[in-house]
C-alpha cells in the first residue's frame, strides 16, 4: 500500500478526547443564548486552548478533522455557534445582520470572560487548561474573526471607523482560508452583500500567525483569484507563516467535516496536511514543543507534493 507524502511530517501521539456540548452562555444583548462546544484531552494538565470561529453558516459541529486533531494533540478547542448560522437562520432583514462581524468578535470575547465558567462545565477539566496561552483560529469568515482578535482592522460599514479590536488573551492566531484585502478588488457580489470586506488592513497585526491558502482557492468574492487569501500573509508583518496547500481549495480537502457535501475538493491527503502543519504549528506557538514545526519547515521547503510552507 503506497505512503501518504503527508507521512513525512511528525506530530505527538494522539490521546482520547472528551466533548461537550451546548454550554450556554447568557448574552442579553446578542438576541440568542450563545451556544458553545469544548473538546478536550482526557488527560494532562496546563492545556492551552484554541478559540475556533468557523466559516459563514456553520456551527459548533463544525470541523470535526480539525477539532478533533487539535485536542487529540493536546489543546482545549472551543467551538461557538455564531448569529450568521443556519440554525440560528437570521432573516434577511434582521438588524443584527449588518453587524455580524463584529457580534463574532464579541462572541469570542464573551467566552474569554467566562472561560472559567466554561471550563467547570467539562466533566474532569476544571483546573487542567492554561488561560495564559490561547490561540484564535477560523475559517472564511472565522479566519477574520481571529485576525481581528489579534489585530486587524476591518472599517465598520456602518460607522466608517476602523477600531482596534483585539484582545491581549490571544496571543496568535491561525487564519485559514480567508478574505484578503477590499476595495476595487471585491467583486460586485461581495461589495453588496459582504460590506465588512470592503477595507481590511492588516498592517496592524503584531502578533504570530500561521496563513493557510489553497492555490486552487478561486473565491466569487475577489477579481485576483487565489492569491486573495494570501494577502493575511503577504500584507502583514513581523512573525508570520504560510502554508500553501497544492490543489486546494476553499475547504482545503475537506477541513469543514467528516461528510461535509460542501467540500469540493475532497483529498484526505490535503487534510492531514493542514491538520499536521496546524496542529505543529500550535505546538511551536505555545511554546509546548518546536521539533514538529522545525521539521514541518524542513519537509515543506521545497517541492513537496502536498503544499509549501514559508515564513517570515
Amino acid at each position: 500500500m503506497p505512503t501518504s507524502p503527508a507521512t513525512a511530517l511528525t506530530g505527538p501521539a494522539p490521546t482520547a478526547t472528551v466533548s461537550v456540548k451546548p454550554l450556554a452562555l447568557s448574552a442579553p444583548g446578542r438576541g440568542e443564548d450563545l451556544h458553545v462546544r469544548i473538546t478536550a484531552p482526557t488527560t494532562g494538565t496546563n492545556l492551552p486552548v484554541v478559540l475556533f470561529a468557523h466559516g459563514f453558516g456553520s456551527d459548533l459541529d463544525g470541523y470535526a478533522p480539525l477539532v478533533d486533531h487539535w485536542a487529540s494533540g493536546g489543546f482545549v478547542v472551543i467551538q461557538a455557534t455564531h448569529l450568521d448560522s443556519q440554525r440560528i437562520a437570521l432573516s434577511t432583514h434582521d438588524p443584527r445582520r449588518p453587524r455580524i462581524w463584529r457580534h463574532r468578535v464579541q462572541d469570542m470575547r464573551h467566552i474569554l470572560d467566562e472561560l472559567a465558567a466554561l471550563e467547570a462545565g467539562v466533566p474532569g477539566l476544571k483546573g487542567r487548561v492554561d488561560h495564559s496561552r490561547i490561540v484564535a483560529a477560523g475559517h472564511s469568515f472565522g479566519g477574520q474573526t481571529a485576525g481581528i482578535l489579534v489585530g486587524l482592522r476591518v472599517t465598520d460599514p456602518q460607522t466608517g471607523a476602523a477600531e482596534d479590536l483585539s484582545d491581549s488573551r490571544i496571543m496568535a492566531a491561525v487564519q485559514l482560508a480567508t478574505a484578503g484585502k477590499g476595495g476595487d478588488e471585491l467583486t460586485p457580489f461581495a461589495y453588496e452583500n459582504l460590506p465588512w470586506l470592503r477595507d481590511q488592513d492588516f498592517s496592524q497585526i503584531t502578533a504570530p500567525c500561521l496563513v493557510v491558502a489553497g492555490d486552487k482557492d478561486d473565491l466569487p468574492l475577489s477579481t485576483r483569484g487565489p492569491a486573495w487569501t494570501t494577502d493575511p500573509y503577504t500584507l502583514a508583518h513581523g512573525d508570520k507563516s504560510l502554508l500553501t496547500v497544492h490543489g486546494g481549495e476553499h475547504f482545503l480537502g475537506g477541513i469543514s467535516g467528516y461528510r461535509s457535501a460542501e467540500t469540493t475538493d475532497e483529498n484526505p491527503d490535503r487534510v492531514t496536511l493542514v491538520q499536521q502543519v496546524t496542529l505543529a504549528y500550535l505546538r511551536h506557538i505555545t511554546g509546548t514543543d518546536h521539533t514538529d514545526w522545525n521539521n514541518a519547515r524542513t519537509v515543506l521547503a521545497d517541492g513537496h507534493p502536498l503544499g509549501h510552507l514559508a515564513c517570515k
